[in-house]
């Protein structure tokens, strides 16, 4: 009997012991499957950033660029309308009969009847190859193309319908927004039918969406796990009580929709698989570990289509989603435990965009040299406005679809006041002081440092690994540093423009050889690319009177053009800041001499300048870093440069 008993107290303690020891084990299993997964997740990752880099293939359009085609396809989207002109990509069917299977961009001018999504268009042209970009920190057409897969365009004189599509989906997309804008207006429309469908679905005006952008709220405008998150929230609320399949049914079809309408862009489908795995996983009854389900995501896309690696959005939507799973719940413990007990329910809230924003920070400044300043503000005020806006803003998409448009003008009205209330405090805080922090490019090596930093602290990670996160995260700022600060011109040209970029010590001037809007636009995405919000000063050489004058002066505290035809210089006059001086170079002509720092720069806007130059003995002597050219030149011209660098070099040795 005492056996029997001791049997029993060892069986129990070993049936007690036995779910400690499922954990010990188990635990391990669990970290080892993690382990697997992120390490499966990180070798796609970098096969796709370096071997899955989209090619044509041999049968794309670019394989006769160059050539006068007359083309026939179909529209792959809506064409997007410019002041002139429009332009729209086409998945390409036959060139001169023969068949071809890729994609090319039509360049319509003029555009009256902009063509849309499924329509069948004969266009004929010339098929050349995208222009690439002023700069390599700058974006360009070539390279806004090779992101979709494009490497051809095609300035058509001459196109036609030869016929017209059933497209629902696209006619549904362009149907919410035409009435969500026709009701509300250009921006408050365009900003409801954003919510809905994406902003890029929806062609919005610029200057709202570069105020999203630098208030640090453009994740608001792209369909992402937010949107999601929001449908889904609301079908579930609205099921519950029901039976369990009729709310996985409902579920499935609300992200089906959502995937319908927002397209198949990387962050919708990243948002879409992980919301319909937590789905499957929240009704049955199992627990869900983000982590887990974003690196199971994660390599599905990755195996599906390993050229997402390069996309901007992807790694913006993965790197945001890792935070807000690993970093934001551990983050928002930390504050509710040292906030007070009033402002708690400003916890989460807090958590969730710091955590968004530190993970996301390296690419950021990878990507666009820039990040807001005022993000986390940004982001707390606009968020109870945000959640009801874009739940409303679903609303009245099927109301526009359904019912006629008295009845959409009445229920639309307290939404759009609320749009306009988000779109006023969007610009309120784009233009607060230093809104956006230009920090330039950095290069890719300092970006991976600053990662490294990083990620001790987003992981809760030891302290003496923390220590070391500060060292690394400051070595590579300091090496950022020293990149910026130094002495450096940068040359650009597009289109017979040209511009010259004078950097010394963290300030930085300009030359431009043209001074029309266009130009202007380049020229601040050069300087921005290369961290200069304002300029020391700038020189237009363009003989022109030029109608952007209010374009210009935003970029420098000193704008120099010429007036009446003469030069922007006259002899004796100078242009100096610290370490940036421009004077002319002889006294007849329009040749320049450019200190910056420690080199010293020959400027030569016009072939006049080259050949003075080239047979004069007038010319100032010293030793040259680069002479730089305001245009194209010649054969001949290209003899007279020659030319003068031999005399340079027999001064030199006098």
């Amino acid at each position: 009997m005492a056996q029997r008993v001791r049997l029993r107290r060892r069986a129990l303690v070993v049936a007690g012991a036995a779910p400690g020891g499922c954990r010990r084990f188990a635990l391990p299993k669990r970290r080892s499957i993690d382990s697997i997964a992120l390490g499966l997740f990180l070798l796609l990752l970098i096969k796709g950033l370096l071997w899955g880099v989209p090619s044509p293939g041999t049968d794309d359009p670019s394989l006769l660029n160059g050539r006068t085609v007359e083309l026939i396809g179909r529209l792959h989207a809506d064409a997007r309308v410019f002041d002139t002109s429009c332009s729209a990509l086409i998945a390409v069917d036959r060139i001169d009969g023969r068949r071809f299977r890729g994609l090319t961009e039509a360049v319509l001018r003029p555009c009256p009847n902009p063509p849309q999504h499924g329509w069948q268009l004969k266009l004929t042209g010339a098929l050349k190859a995208p222009q690439s970009s002023v700069h390599p920190l700058v974006s360009g057409p070539a390279s806004r193309l090779d992101r979709l897969g494009c490497w051809s365009q095609l300035r058509a004189n001459q196109w036609q319908v030869l016929h017209k599509s059933w497209t629902p989906i696209a006619d549904a997309r362009r149907s919410i927004t035409a009435r969500f804008q026709q009701v509300a207006g250009l921006q408050r429309g365009g900003l409801l039918a954003a919510l809905v469908l994406g902003g890029a679905q929806v062609q919005l005006p610029a200057e709202l969406r570069e105020a999203f952008r630098v208030a640090g709220l453009s994740h608001a405008l792209a369909a992402s796990g937010f949107h999601l998150s929001v449908v889904l929230g609301f079908v579930l609320a609205f099921a519950r009580g029901t039976c369990r399949l009729l709310r996985v049914f409902l579920g499935c079809c609300s992200l089906l929709i959502f995937l319908t309408l927002a397209g198949g862009q990387p962050s919708v489908v990243r948002a879409v698989l992980m919301g319909a795995t937590a789905l499957l996983i929240r009704e049955s009854d199992q627990r869900s570990r983000g982590a887990g389900v974003l690196l199971l995501t994660l390599i599905l896309m990755l195996l599906i289509r390993p050229d997402w690696a390069h996309s901007v959005g992807f790694q913006l939507s993965a790197a945001a989603t890792a935070g807000l799973t690993v970093s934001a719940p551990g983050l928002e413990q930390q504050l509710l435990r040292c906030c007070p007990s009033r402002i708690r329910w400003l916890a989460s809230a807090i958590a969730v965009s710091w955590a968004a924003l530190i993970w996301t920070l390296p690419l950021q400044l990878l990507h666009f040299g820039s990040t807001p300043l005022y993000a986390l503000v940004a982001n707390l005020l606009a968020a109870p406005l945000l959640a009801p806006l874009t739940l409303s803003a679903m609303g009245l998409a099927v109301i526009a679809l359904l019912f006629p448009h008295p009845f959409l003008v009445v229920l639309a009205w307290p939404v759009q006041q609320l749009a306009g209330l988000l779109i006023a405090l969007v610009h309120w805080i784009s233009h607060w002081p230093a809104a956006q922090l230009l920090t330039g490019h950095p290069q890719p090596w300092v970006v991976l440092m600053m990662a490294f930093g990083l990620i001790p602290w987003v992981i809760n990670s030891h302290r003496g690994l923390r220590g070391f996160g500060v060292v690394t995260l400051l070595s590579a700022v300091f090496l950022h540093a020293v990149v910026r600060l130094g002495d450096g011109v940068v040359v650009a040209s597009r289109f017979g423009r040209h511009w010259l970029l004078a950097r010394h010590r963290g300030r930085a001037a300009l030359v431009s050889t043209h001074a029309d809007s266009q130009s202007c636009r380049i020229a601040q995405q050069l300087a921005h690319a290369h961290g200069h919000r304002r300029l020391d000063w700038l020189v237009l050489l363009d003989p022109v009177a030029s109608e952007a004058m209010g374009c210009w002066t935003l970029m420098a505290e000193h704008v120099q053009a010429p007036h009446q035809g003469q030069l922007p210089l006259v002899k004796g006059q100078r242009l100096r800041s610290d370490g940036l001086v421009l004077s002319l170079l002889t006294d007849k002509g329009q040749a320049f001499q450019l200190q910056a720092g420690e080199q010293r720069w020959r400027l030569l806007p016009k072939p006049q300048a080259l050949w003075a130059l080239s047979h004069s003995v007038l010319a100032r002597p010293g030793r040259w870093t680069q002479t730089w050219l305001g245009f194209q030149p010649t054969k001949s011209q290209q003899r007279w440069l020659r030319r003068l660098e031999a005399k340079d070099a027999m001064r030199m040795d006098l």
